[in-house]
């Protein structure tokens, strides 16, 4: 995991294919507890579901997680309440998944 949390995402205006199943397995294996998920058009992302003890802890890792999104400029969806949130990364430039999804996946599992 160190690997990835060393690196800076790198921006993606598209032209550039995204990763393929084999290339995301090698990639996931790289991160803890992210989910890959095909949508309804096809398209892969990043998924994790995180769980706090209150909305107040909730609220202050995805304030953490907007910080590290906008110094590293890659932004995911994110969804959360009382006592959770839960975590959507992809590359919307290529429709895809691309490193910058498991870069920022790995700095956002060290909050």
């Amino acid at each position: 995991m160190n690997e990835l949390f060393e690196k800076k995402c790198v921006p993606c205006e598209g032209g550039v294919p995204a990763l393929d199943i084999s290339e995301i397995h090698k990639y996931q294996k790289k991160i803890d507890g992210w989910d890959v998920i095909k949508n309804n058009k096809n398209i892969y992302f990043l998924e994790k579901k995180y769980t706090f003890k209150n909305f107040v802890e909730s609220q202050k890792f995805v304030n953490e997680v907007g910080r590290i999104s906008e110094k590293e400029g890659h932004h995911p969806e994110i969804l959360f309440g009382w006592g959770y949130a839960k975590i959507n990364i992809s590359t919307h430039a290529i429709e895809g998944l691309s490193e910058n999804d498991f870069i920022l996946a790995s700095k956002i599992d060290k909050i």
